[in-house]
C-alpha cells in the first residue's frame, strides 16, 4: 500500500505535466486526492497494509502526519480547481504537476524507515514546492523562492551531516553502522553519547530550518507572503509537519538512549525563542500573509516546547500537529480569497472584508480565534494539554512564558485582523470588487473548519487510539 501512496501521485503528476489542456489539467488534483485519502483511511484501519518492506513502514508517528497531509491535500485540491480557473491567464502545468507530486513526496517521508531515505524525501518536498512559490511570477516571488531554496538547502545539508554522525555514533559505540530507524532504536543505549549529541544538534538545526523555527525562520515570511494562499496552506500544514516528523525520529532515538535531559533544555529554549520571535514581529504587522507566517513560527515553537516537556505533553503535542495543520489550511485559504477580492494583502487596502466577503471574512475571523487557542476548537485542546503537561512536569517558568507569548500573539494578530475585517472598505461597491465569494471557493474551507470544530468538541476513537499509540511508541504513558 505504501507504494500506492507514493507512486500513484507521482504518476498522476507526470501525466498532469504532459496533459495539453490548461482548462482541464487542474482536475488531476482532486482525481489524485480522492484515491489518496481513500488509501490513507484504508491503511489506518488495516494494520497489515502498513508494512511494505524494511525501508517502507508506516508506524503510528507517520500515520498522524500522513493523515493530516492527505486530508489537507484533499481540501486544497478541491479549492485549487476554481482557483486555477480564475487564474486562467497563468499556465498551470507546473503548478498542477508539482502540487500533485507533493502528495507523493509527503507519503515517502511518512513511510521512510531509513533515515537517509527520509532525508532524500524531505529534500524532494523542497524541490517540488519551490516552483509553487513562484506561481505569480514577479520579482518578490522569485526572491522568496530563491531564499526558500538557499536557506532550506543549508538546513538540509546540516541534517545530512547530522545523519552521518548518527550512523557514526552507532559504529563508535561498538555496533554496526546503520541508519535504519528500528535498528537505531534497538541499539540506542549503546550509541556513542558524544556523537549522538552532535548528531541531535545538527539534525535539530537542519530540520528546524525546514520547520521554520527561529532564528532559522527567515525564509518563511517571504515564502508564505508571496505565494498563493493555497500554497501557504500546503507549506504551513504539510511541509512543516514532515520536518517535525523527522525531528520526532531523532528525538525518539535520543530518548531511548537516555538523553532526554540533554534534549529538553535545547528544545524548550528554542521553542520559547520561536514564540517570542513570532510575538515580536507581529507587532504592527500590516501584511496578512506574513502575519500568518509568524503564526506558523509560533506554532512550530509550541510543538518543540511540547517535546521538551516530555511525557505529560506528548499527547497534546501530537494532537497539535493535526490542530495546527487543519487550522492553517482555513487561515491561508480564506485570506487567499480576501487577497484576490481586494487585490492586496495589506491592511491599508483591506478594510471591511467581513461585510464585502461575508463567508471568507467569517471563516478568517473564526480560524484566527481557533489558532490563538480559543475554545471550543481543537488548537485549544492541544495547547491546553501541552500547558497542563508543563505544570505537571514542574516547568513553571516555561508555562508562564508560554502563556505570556500566547497572549502577545493574540493581541498582535487580533489588531490587524480586526482592522481588515471591520471598518469602511476602500471598495465602495460589491460590483466593483475584483473577486467575490463563490460556493466552490469557500466550501473546502468550510470543510476544514468543521474538522477544526469537531475535533475540539470530540476526538473520534480511531484518532484518539492513533494518538495514544504514538505516545506509547515514543516512550510515554498514554
Amino acid at each position: 500500500m505504501a507504494f500506492l501512496l507514493i507512486f500513484f501521485p507521482l504518476v498522476m503528476a507526470g501525466t498532469a505535466a504532459i496533459f495539453p489542456s490548461n482548462r482541464w489539467r487542474p482536475l488531476f488534483l482532486p482525481l489524485t486526492a480522492i484515491p489518496q485519502i481513500f488509501f490513507t483511511i484504508l491503511i489506518l484501519f488495516i494494520p497489515e497494509l502498513s508494512v511494505t518492506n524494511s525501508w517502507l513502514v508506516l508506524d503510528s508517528l507517520g500515520k498522524i502526519v500522513l493523515l493530516l497531509a492527505n486530508t489537507l491535500f484533499f481540501f486544497c485540491s478541491l479549492y485549487a480547481v476554481p482557483y486555477l480557473q480564475y487564474r486562467k491567464e497563468r499556465d498551470n502545468r507546473v503548478f498542477s504537476a508539482c502540487m500533485t507530486a507533493f502528495a507523493g513526496t509527503v507519503s515517502l517521508v511518512t513511510c521512510s524507515q531509513h533515515l537517509a531515505l527520509m532525508w532524500v524525501a524531505i529534500e524532494a518536498t523542497t524541490l517540488v514546492t519551490a516552483p509553487l512559490i513562484y506561481f505569480n511570477r514577479n520579482r518578490l516571488c522569485i526572491e522568496a523562492m530563491w531564499k526558500y531554496l538557499l536557506i532550506s538547502s543549508v538546513g538540509i545539508a546540516l541534517a545530512l551531516l547530522g545523519t552521518f554522525f548518527l550512523a557514526y555514533s552507532s559504529m563508535h559505540g561498538g555496533q554496526e553502522a546503520t541508519l535504519f530507524y528500528v535498528t537505531l532504536l534497538k541499539n540506542a543505549p549503546h550509541l556513542s553519547k558524544t556523537w549522538l549529541h552532535l548528531s541531535f544538534v545538527l539534525l535539530f538545526i537542519g530540520y528546524g530550518t525546514k520547520m521554520g523555527l527561529a532564528p532559522m525562520h527567515t525564509w518563511k515570511p517571504d515564502s508564505y507572503g508571496e505565494s498563493p494562499g493555497i500554497i501557504g496552506a500546503i507549506l504551513a500544514g504539510g511541509l512543516t509537519s514532515c520536518a517535525f516528523l523527522a525531528l520526532l525520529r531523532i528525538y525518539h532515538i535520543c530518548r531511548v538512549a537516555g538523553e532526554f535531559a540533554y534534549m529538553s533544555k535545547i528544545l524548550l529554549f528554542m521553542g520559547l525563542i520561536s514564540m517570542a520571535t513570532a510575538a515580536f514581529f507581529m507587532i504592527n504587522q500590516r501584511d496578512l500573509k506574513r502575519m500568518l507566517a509568524y503564526s506558523s513560527i509560533e506554532h512550530m515553537g509550541i510543538l518543540t516546547i511540547g517535546l521538551g516537556i516530555g511525557t505529560p505533553a506528548l499527547f497534546g503535542t501530537l494532537l497539535h500537529i493535526i490542530a495546527n495543520g487543519l487550522t492553517k489550511g482555513v487561515l491561508f485559504l480564506s485570506v487567499g480569497n480576501i487577497h484576490r477580492a481586494f487585490g492586496s494583502k495589506n491592511i491599508d487596502q483591506v478594510r471591511g472584508a467581513l461585510r464585502l466577503m461575508p463567508v471568507s471574512g467569517a471563516l478568517f475571523l473564526i480560524s484566527f480565534l481557533a489558532i490563538t487557542g480559543s475554545p471550543p476548537f481543537v488548537p485549544f485542546v492541544s495547547i491546553f494539554s501541552i500547558l497542563n503537561g508543563a505544570f505537571e512536569a514542574g516547568k513553571y517558568t516555561t508555562a508562564g512564558l508560554f502563556l505570556i507569548f500566547l497572549l502577545l500573539v493574540f493581541i498582535g494578530m487580533g489588531a490587524p485582523i480586526l482592522k481588515a475585517l471591520q471598518g469602511s472598505s476602500p471598495v465602495p461597491d460589491k460590483e466593483k470588487m475584483i473577486y467575490r465569494d463563490t460556493f466552490a471557493s469557500y466550501l473546502p474551507i468550510i470543510g476544514l473548519m468543521i474538522l477544526v470544530f469537531l475535533f475540539g468538541v470530540y476526538i473520534p476513537s480511531p484518532l484518539s487510539e492513533l494518538l495514544n499509540d504514538a505516545v506509547g511508541y515514543l516512550g510515554g504513558q498514554p
